[in-house]
């Protein structure tokens, strides 16, 4: 089994650059305004630009408005959607991606479940 490594919160094109020169296999776009890592559509359109087709692009999101989403995906070339909010399946599934979705420990989440619901 071959370990991928995706390294997330990509602001700038020349971390982009450093981080695939360094063997990055994905590199994860945060489009969550709260975070100090988040990037807007044109500042992600820069980073991405030509870069090598075998790195995959991640698109993080937290309970964004679909709209968001689908802009985010027509005009970059995400590879896989990567949800960090509380997601219905059926919202994570509708844009018709591969995706991940993060379940946020806490108190009576049951993990076996949830790994089944998505």
């Amino acid at each position: 089994m071959r370990t991928r490594v995706k390294i997330c919160g990509i602001t700038r094109r020349q971390d982009a650059e450093f981080a695939i020169e360094m063997g990055a296999d994905a590199l994860g776009l945060v489009f969550y305004p709260s975070s100090p890592r988040a990037v807007t559509v044109a500042q992600a359109e820069q980073i991405v630009e030509g870069l090598a087709p075998f790195v995959a692009v991640v698109a993080l999101f937290v309970d964004a408005k679909p709209e968001h989403v689908y802009l985010c995906l027509q005009s970059l070339p995400i590879s896989v959607l990567q949800f960090h909010g509380d997601e219905s399946p059926e919202y994570c599934e509708q844009f018709g991606m591969p995706y991940m979705k993060v379940i946020r420990m806490r108190d009576g989440i049951n993990l076996a479940e949830m790994a089944t619901r998505y």
